[in-house]
């Protein structure tokens, strides 16, 4: 593991402070979670947005879809 320095302001140290008492983290416990969170988060989005610009070049055709509409409706309840 890599020791880096990050500055933060005082509200945030004391709101991460908090968080790590609560979740029984240390803080760079906490902070380490937080970031693989956030990259997870990212990485989703790019795999959206390439899917988005696919099908944005090439549309379903409507036989492609037809075995999927019952999966888009809502269950009753």
């Amino acid at each position: 593991m890599e020791t880096i320095q990050v500055v933060l302001d005082s509200g945030l140290l004391r709101a991460t402070d908090r968080a790590a008492r609560q979740t029984k983290l240390n803080r760079s416990a906490l902070i380490r979670a937080a970031l693989r969170e956030h990259l997870r988060k990212l990485e989703i989005r790019e795999m959206e947005a390439r899917d988005r610009a696919g099908y944005a070049k090439r549309p379903p055709e409507d036989h492609e879809l037809s075995g999927w509409e019952s999966e888009a409706t809502w269950p009753p309840e």
